[in-house]
């Protein structure tokens, strides 16, 4: 039953249509003189992480109330919250100077004002789905940005200034007569302090006077308003809004390419710099590598499988290397084997789960031009993807003999989204506290909880039941009872260096598509290169395996057989090397405040835990099969 009801939840959230991309939906089109409608979200701010409900700042409200739209999932969880505006346009219908309101400011709306321009606080707006890209002018060059257009600015002399009228630029495309698409919104914001043909006064009753500082028959431009600007005082403040409609020949199947483009050039060199780069190290370890296995490890494997000579016999020569610990080298670990085998299942879960997320991406059924849908796609592969941990937690566990299997099934299920849901939760609830939309409401965090208990235990239950019904797991060496005695290491097998020097080449395979993604997480960019990503990320699994490896090499060579766990921080680490990343982009978000740290650090300390899992379970896996390959290469007694 429980299994029944989420499923039903989590098909109520994903049936939204603003959710997942649905292909079969077709475009809408508008005939001249039909309403468009302009929707209103969050006031976002790169510097604070705090986003804000849109009519939290004295902003003009809709005729009738504002209303919400319907909203998925993952919206909920990105802090998005869609209400409707005071803003009224037709099909091709061109205004220069419509008033919109005006609005009084008190000593509280105006000092909300004033934070929000400090904190660069930016209005996001919606039309036909698409966002507003915003076109900054100003007296020494004109900036086009695509994520949102600033609540204001401040002057030379740390004035705050309120953009109050905004040139709303919409891009048409005819597709048959009398039907047509929009392909673009722009929204060129201005500061202008209006008054009314002569200094008239309106109290907000009644039809308005005209405007002086604006015509109705003449676009309002930047060199118009530089007489006089509006400054956020107490006071009176008038709102108003031009429209301009431009016919375009970009298709509404392409409108979203400047958006994901961004016009940028050198960005898409430098993700080609990116890959040459993680290819070289590729190329670099897996030299190194063959080296070993064709040289180093056939001289082995023939030393150790030929017969000895009489002579050899004589003398008793004894043998040394990685042959000596067959006994030893598959003994399970000796501490925490259960918590071991819990973390080889989740990050085999996580794994699986950024492996398809960023398929599903780079095919575009997963595409940033539709709300959520990524967070619901990583919701949805995450708990669907709980059969592996189970079943990879089970027969580990398994063959390490284990017996309560109860216990080790029920640490899988619980332990990493636990971590994950307990800070989230504290991070959620100081978000509250501060009044911001990012905090997730009660229905959606019941959901999440819901996908949790209902489909991702069962089913991480469901793998372990076929895991522990598999043969236990055939190793090509016996295990003795007695463990052997490890020699004295080298300094340079100490497990601290091994596993700083295991990150060090995954982390710089990685670190500039890093810089992106970041970049998309924390600075409102739009991340569309998922075919790079998918690149990197084969890249990344291949330079961990390949680094584990090698090192696991000489650890045998050295006779320390305790591979286990030091298999799993070898590439492990490269979550360390994101971290002190992270400490150092910081700076970028150019915030001191303490629930901005808090958040920031408290979501990449996520980020990182769950690439430690997906790094480390990699290097496992390519040790198990490297040291089940050879080990049964040889003859042993």
């Amino acid at each position: 039953m429980m299994l029944l009801f989420a499923t039903i939840t989590l098909g109520l959230y994903l049936g939204q249509v603003n959710g997942f991309y649905m292909p079969g939906i077709a475009p809408e089109s508008y005939a001249e003189g039909d309403e468009v409608v302009l929707k209103v979200n969050k006031l976002s701010s790169t510097h604070t992480l705090l986003p804000y409900d849109y009519y939290s700042l004295n902003f003009c409200a809709p005729d009738g109330g504002v209303k919400s739209y319907s909203e998925n999932l993952g919206e909920f969880l990105r802090g998005d919250r869609i209400e409707n505006s005071a803003y009224k346009i037709n099909m091709l219908e061109n205004l220069n100077c419509e008033l919109l309101c005006q609005v009084t400011l008190n000593k509280k709306s105006r000092d909300e004002f004033q934070n929000a321009v400090k904190n660069k606080y930016h209005h996001n707006w919606l039309m036909d789905n698409l966002p507003a890209a915003s076109i900054i002018d100003s007296d020494q060059f004109v900036e086009t940005e695509y994520i949102g257009f600033p609540v204001g600015y401040t002057g030379s002399k740390g004035t705050k200034f309120l953009y109050n009228h905004v040139n709303i630029i919409i891009e048409y495309h005819t597709v048959s007569e009398g039907a047509h698409r929009i392909v673009g919104f722009y929204v060129e914001p201005l500061s202008v302090q209006h008054t009314f043909v002569g200094d008239k006064e309106w109290n907000g009753v009644g039809d308005a006077p005209s405007l002086s500082t604006c015509s109705t028959n003449k676009r309002l431009n930047y060199e118009d308003t530089q007489s006089k600007q509006q400054r956020i005082l107490n006071g009176p403040v008038v709102f108003s809004y031009g429209v301009e409609w431009r016919k375009s020949e970009v298709k509404w199947a392409s409108r979203w390419d400047v958006y994901l483009s961004m016009n940028h050039a050198v960005p898409n060199k430098v993700h080609w710099f990116s890959i040459i780069n993680s290819v070289l190290v590729v190329l670099f370890l897996s030299v190194m590598v063959a080296m070993i296995l064709i040289r180093t490890l056939h001289r082995d494997i023939s030393q150790y499988n030929r017969l000895p000579t009489d002579e050899e016999k004589a003398e008793e020569k004894e043998e040394t290397g990685w042959k000596l610990v067959h006994a030893d080298v598959f003994r399970p670990p000796s501490k925490f084997p259960m918590f071991f085998c819990a973390i080889a299942g989740t990050g085999t879960q996580l794994s699986a789960c950024a492996f398809w997320l960023i398929v599903f991406s780079a095919i575009g059924f997963i595409s940033p031009a539709n709300r959520g849908s990524i967070m619901i796609g990583l919701l949805f592969l995450f708990v669907m993807m709980g059969f592996l941990a189970g079943y990879v937690s089970a027969r580990l566990y398994k063959s390490f003999k284990g017996k309560q299997w109860q216990r080790c099934t029920l640490l899988t299920a619980l332990l990493f989204p636990g971590i994950v849901f307990t800070l989230f939760i504290i991070m959620d609830l100081v978000v509250w506290s501060y009044g911001s939309t990012g905090a997730v409401p009660i229905l959606s965090m019941l959901a999440v909880v819901a996908m949790w208990f209902g489909i991702s235990v069962p089913l991480v239950f469901l793998g372990a039941y076929f895991g522990y019904k598999q043969d236990i797991m055939g190793y090509p060496c016996q295990t003795s009872n007695i463990p052997r005695e490890i020699p004295e290491q080298e300094w340079y097998l100490n497990p601290i260096v091994c596993n700083l020097l295991g990150g060090i080449l995954p982390f710089g395979a990685c670190f500039v598509e890093l810089f992106f993604i970041m970049s998309s997480i924390w600075m409102d960019k739009y991340y569309y290169v998922f075919g790079f990503l998918f690149f990197v990320y084969i890249i990344l699994a291949v330079t961990c395996a390949e680094v584990t490896v090698v090192i696991c090499y000489f650890q045998l060579c050295g006779e320390d057989y305790r591979w286990w766990w030091r298999s799993l921080f070898t590439s492990g680490t490269t979550s360390i090397y994101v971290f002190a990343y992270s400490i150092v982009y910081y700076s970028r978000l150019e915030s001191t405040m303490p629930v901005t740290v808090m958040l920031y650090f408290g979501y990449m300390f996520l980020a990182c835990l769950a690439l430690f899992l997906i790094t480390g379970t990699i290097g496992l896996a390519s040790c198990l099969l490297f040291n089940h390959t050879i080990y049964s290469s040889i003859k042993v007694d």
